[in-house]
C-alpha cells in the first residue's frame, strides 16, 4: 500500500504543479500588464534612444501583434502614451487587449540622449533633429522591436509631427509595416501656424507650463474649457514631462529640438510634402479632433485622398477634443477607434 501511494503521488505531482502554474498565470493576468525599458543605439555614435515595452502579465503570453508609438514636436512619448491618467495609460489599455506595445523617444527628447548642441546656448547652432534624423531613429526602434518579438511586420502610431515620421518610414519601408495609425496628421498647411514662428531658428526652444496650457486650449470654445481636461490631469502630465529634462529642475523650462520647426517652414508651409503618401501600402487610419488648431481637420482630409496605395483606409473625427485629446475627457474614444482598426479583419465581400 505505501508503494501504491508513492506511485500515485509521483503521478499526480506533475498535474498539481501544472495546476499551480496555471493559477499563478491567472493571477498574473488579472494583475494586468508589465513594462520594461532599455536604451538602444541609434545610428550615431554617442546617441542612445529610450524605448519602453509593455505587455500582458500572463506568463504564457507570446507576442503576435506589436505596435510602436512615436511622439510629436515638443513632448516625449512616455508621458503621452504611458501616463496612467484616470488610472490607466494608453499602453496599458492596449497591452491588456493582447498587444505587444512599445514607445520610443527620439534623440533630444525624454530620456534619450540629448545632442551636444542642447548643452550649448541655443543660438550657437542651427536647428537639430530634423524629420530625416527622426525617421532614422524610428528605424532603429523598429529593428529593435522586430528582433525582440520575432515579427517581420509591426504596426506604427505617430502623433502630430510623429505622423510625418511614421508616414515617411512607412513609405520607405513598406515591408516592415503591418498597419499605420496617424493621430493628428500633418499635411500641407494653408492657415497660419503658431508653432512655426518667424525669424532665425536656434538649435532648440524652451517651453513653460503656462505656454503648454495656452497652446493646448487654443481654439476651444470658452464654455468648454473648464471641463475639457479632468481635474489634476494637466498637472500630472506637466510634472512628469518636465521631469524628463534634467535641466528643468533648475530652470523650470523644457527643451525641445527645432529641426521640426525648420521642416514645418521648408515643407508643410511651402507646399512641399516631405514624403509621398501614395507609397504607403499598409492599411491606414487617420484620426483628428474637432478643435485641433495644430493640425486642423482639413489636413487629415487632404492627406486621406493621397493614400491611394493603402489597401483600405479610414478617417475618424472625434468631437469636442483638441490636438491633445489623448489626455482629455474624450480620450477613450481615441483608444477605442484605434483598437477597432488594429484588431479588425481586413474588409471584404
Amino acid at each position: 500500500m505505501p508503494a501504491l501511494r508513492a506511485l500515485l503521488a509521483a503521478a499526480l505531482l506533475p498535474l498539481l504543479m501544472h495546476a499551480a502554474a496555471a493559477r499563478a498565470d491567472e493571477a498574473a493576468c488579472a494583475a494586468g500588464t508589465v513594462s520594461t525599458e532599455a536604451m538602444i543605439p541609434s545610428d550615431t555614435a554617442g546617441i542612445s534612444l529610450y524605448v519602453r515595452h509593455r505587455r500582458s502579465a500572463c506568463a504564457t503570453w507570446r507576442p503576435a501583434r506589436a505596435l510602436l508609438y512615436v511622439h510629436g514636436a515638443t513632448y516625449p512619448a512616455e508621458t503621452a502614451f504611458d501616463l496612467p491618467l484616470g488610472g490607466q495609460s494608453w499602453m496599458e489599455y492596449m497591452a491588456a487587449r493582447g498587444w505587444d506595445v512599445w514607445l520610443v523617444d527620439l534623440r533630444g527628447y525624454g530620456r534619450s540622449t540629448r545632442p551636444p548642441e542642447m548643452d550649448q546656448p541655443a543660438a550657437d547652432n542651427d536647428p537639430i533633429v530634423t524629420t530625416e534624423v527622426a525617421i532614422r531613429d524610428v528605424a532603429a526602434a523598429v529593428e529593435h522591436v522586430r528582433r525582440q518579438t520575432g515579427l517581420e511586420r509591426i504596426s506604427l502610431l505617430g502623433w502630430s509631427w510623429g505622423t510625418t515620421i511614421m508616414g515617411g518610414y512607412a513609405a520607405a519601408h513598406p515591408q516592415h509595416v503591418d498597419r499605420l495609425v496617424l493621430y493628428a496628421p500633418v499635411w500641407l498647411r494653408t492657415t497660419p501656424s503658431a508653432l512655426a514662428g518667424t525669424g532665425a531658428l536656434p538649435a532648440y526652444r524652451t517651453v513653460t507650463h503656462e505656454a503648454a496650457r495656452t497652446r493646448w486650449l487654443a481654439g476651444v470654445p470658452e464654455a468648454h474649457k473648464a471641463g475639457l481636461i479632468p481635474e489634476g490631469w494637466f498637472e500630472q502630465w506637466a510634472d512628469a514631462t518636465w521631469a524628463t529634462d534634467p535641466q528643468s529642475a533648475t530652470t523650470g523650462l523644457l527643451r525641445a529640438p527645432n529641426g521640426v520647426i525648420r521642416d514645418l517652414r521648408e515643407y508643410w508651409l511651402a507646399d512641399r510634402p516631405a514624403y509621398d503618401p501614395a507609397r504607403i501600402t499598409a492599411p491606414t487610419l487617420l484620426l483628428v479632433a474637432e478643435w485641433d488648431q495644430d493640425t486642423p481637420p482639413y489636413m487629415a482630409q487632404a492627406l486621406f485622398a493621397k493614400l491611394t496605395g493603402a489597401p483600405w483606409r479610414r478617417l475618424v473625427m472625434i468631437g469636442e477634443g483638441t490636438h491633445t485629446v489623448v489626455m482629455e475627457r474624450n480620450r477613450r474614444q481615441l483608444f477605442r477607434e484605434v483598437q477597432l482598426f488594429l484588431d479588425e479583419e481586413a474588409p471584404g465581400p
